[in-house]
């Protein structure tokens, strides 16, 4: 038994291989992944949620460069370098975009940014702010690669950060339906009779209501925020599982192997555990990667209806929300960007469930 299930996945893994977007899906995949995990280290603001605001320099386009004094706080940052990389840094310098500066004794004399033509206020700061006197390590120059947002931040890092949330919701989603799915679905089509009707029923009742419109009501029961949203979506999705399962469970009751347990006198959870779900997994493990598809986008709607995660936390959907009349201003980019991100998301776990489909298909 133990070789015909190497050689069948070894074979499945062959097959997967050959496939040309599947393999694609998957290395984007294992590198939004990690993007994601280490945002706040590779995103230029590594402030939390990337939310380092710059009104002055709202709306830039990509590519935009200013010259950025910082004003280091005297507040102690002792954070360790766990926290820092997954919550972002709690950085209380101020940062001020500025067009130009002279340095007079020990003041110096900056020109704040403006944009549109405008001129900038004149200020200045002594020198002794900086530790050692060394101001020139506090004034760089900045460049945005994918331009600010209409609050002046970070675009780029914003995308990166917001990653997380695309991630977090499909996994978290996707584990809660898959717990409640495989459980009803085993329950209903191992025993059947008024079982199985009444979950079944429970089923087409869940079913029959728009998936939006009950995650919506879920989400208001439980309260806006972020782990609000993960239940609520991983409570409408279960559905989905619990029908296959049961469908592969009723062919698979019936076969030899099941026969034989029972002959054994193996108690019901054994046989439904340890020999009929291990052989049903293929199909499960094919709209696990649909529903984390359908999850990234569920999560984006909710967020673009402003029910979603919360700001300042940064998510691809509320960054659509913020932007979307940003289209017909000449400045599309604040919108595309995170679209195309959610939209290339969602085509690597469509496309990497087909991958899976075709290479876990025992016929062909």
């Amino acid at each position: 038994m133990s070789k015909t299930s190497d050689s069948l996945s070894q074979l499945a893994l062959r097959k997967f291989k050959k496939n040309f977007w599947g393999v694609l899906s998957f290395c984007l995949i294992v590198i939004i992944g990690f993007m994601s995990l280490l945002a706040y280290v590779i995103a230029p603001d590594n402030s939390q949620n990337a939310n380092q605001m710059h009104l002055s320099i709202h709306s830039e386009r990509p590519g935009f460069e200013v010259q950025m004094l910082s004003i280091p706080s005297e507040i102690e940052n002792n954070q360790n370098f766990a926290s820092k990389l997954l919550f972002g840094t709690q950085s209380s310098d101020i940062e001020i975009p500025i067009s130009e500066y002279t340095i007079e004794k020990n003041t110096i004399y900056y020109t704040e940014y403006a944009s549109d033509g405008l001129i900038g206020a004149d200020k200045s700061i002594n020198i002794n702010v900086f530790p050692n006197n060394d101001y020139k390590s506090y004034i760089q120059n900045k460049t945005f690669l994918f331009g600010t947002d209409k609050y002046g931040r970070d675009l780029l890092s914003r995308v990166l950060v917001g990653s997380r949330i695309s991630f977090s919701i499909g996994f978290i989603a996707v584990f809660i339906s898959l717990v409640i799915g495989i459980f009803f679905g085993s329950i209903a089509g191992y025993y059947g009779g008024k079982i199985d009707a009444f979950i079944m029923w429970i089923i087409n009742v869940t079913w029959s209501i728009p998936t939006l419109l009950l995650v919506i009501a879920i989400t208001l029961a439980l309260g806006k925020g972020f782990w609000q949203v993960f239940i609520a979506v991983g409570l409408t999705m279960w559905v989905e599982v619990a029908r296959v399962v049961r469908g592969q469970i009723i062919s698979a009751k019936e076969m030899q192997y099941v026969t034989a347990a029972r002959a054994l006198g193996f108690n019901d959870y054994r046989i439904i555990t340890k020999h009929i779900l291990p052989n049903i997994m293929a199909p499960i493990i094919v709209i696990s990667a649909a529903n984390f598809a359908a999850a990234i986008l569920i999560e984006s709607g909710l967020s673009f209806l402003g029910i979603g995660a919360q700001p300042p936390m940064a998510s691809w959907g509320a960054m659509i929300k913020d932007h979307y009349n940003y289209i017909i201003l000449g400045k599309p980019y604040l919108a595309l960007i995170p679209g195309v991100c959610i939209m290339v998301l969602v085509m690597a776990f469509m496309l990497i469930g087909n991958a899976l489909r075709d290479a876990l298909d025992v016929k062909s």
